[in-house]
């Protein structure tokens, strides 16, 4: 049974916008060295921000399918990416991330084997790194209003 996710946006500003999912409000925003308000993260940090947050439900639902206590777990990614596409001063690069480096810190009592296991297992399961990992077809189109 497939599960339809949806938000909607309006534009505050050229370099702003509010995003409502469900009874939530966020703000996209760039930082003021790219001419923002710095009323948000901005989008390239909420990929990775969303990488993080599906990378903890779904790495503390496989522990607890394989019975392993996790009593901790952090979270540190980082992207690279040149701007210079989304800018409009070059097409030599692709606009979005080169690499994204993830590093999930565990403190549990598990032996590396299990936490491989675990680990290939969130990595599998994982809706946001299967997105990132795997073209997903994306059709843009307009109407005026």
């Amino acid at each position: 049974m497939d599960i339809k996710f949806s938000i909607s946006a309006k534009s505050e500003s050229a370099t702003r916008v509010a995003v409502k999912a469900r009874n939530f409000t966020m703000y996209v925003d760039e930082p003021p060295q790219l001419g923002g308000d710095d009323r948000g993260a901005n989008p390239v940090e909420y990929v990775l921000a969303a990488l993080a947050g599906c990378l903890n439900v779904v790495g503390n639902l496989v522990a607890k399918e394989m019975d392993v206590k996790l009593q901790d777990l952090l979270i540190e990614i980082e992207g690279t990416l040149n701007p210079a596409k989304f800018q409009g001063k070059s097409s030599e690069e692709r606009a979005g991330y080169k690499q994204i480096n993830v590093k999930m810190k565990v403190k549990t009592d598990a032996s590396p084997e299990i936490l491989e296991k675990w680990l290939k297992t969130v990595e599998e399961r994982c809706p946001v790194s299967d997105n990132l990992s795997n073209p997903t077809p994306l059709k843009i189109t307009f109407e005026k209003f």
